[in-house]
């Protein structure tokens, strides 16, 4: 048995955020000590490693929780799971899109800006004029 400490060194998850996946159900509550002190089993660990390992790949709350709720059950077909995956894909590939767009206008602000006066500077004429930028971003 694992006390909330050693749970969070090993996985590397907060102790507040052990609490918290324990509110919103992802993991089960602990079994107690005769101190009241949480005790976590290695099921435990294992289910908090794979809640790590999606909230280190972006998946939402809502997205690991059915995550776990399919993996209830071995014998079914993964469909679920590969939905969950391409529809987080396709929100990661909007994302990158967005963030490269993002890229391009702050290289082109960059570029114009030549180091003189505030007075003059493009960078903060741009801010202040959102019709400087070259695109909607």
């Amino acid at each position: 048995m694992l006390t909330i400490g050693d749970l969070s060194k090993r996985t590397g998850v907060k102790v507040p955020t052990i609490r918290y996946y324990e509110q919103m159900g992802l993991i089960s509550e602990p079994e107690r000590s005769e101190g009241n002190q949480r005790r976590y089993s290695k099921t435990d660990l294992e289910r908090l490693a794979f809640i790590r390992h999606g909230r280190d790949l972006g998946l939402t709350i809502d997205a690991i929780k059915e995550l776990i709720s399919l993996s209830q059950h071995p014998d079914r077909p993964c469909v679920g799971a590969d939905r969950i995956a391409k529809e987080h894909l396709e929100d990661v590939r909007i994302k990158i899109a967005q963030l490269k767009r993002l890229e391009h206008e702050l290289e082109r602000i960059v570029s114009h800006c030549d180091g003189h006066s505030i007075e003059d500077c493009y960078v903060i004429r741009a801010l202040s004029d959102h019709g400087l930028c070259e695109h909607e971003h």
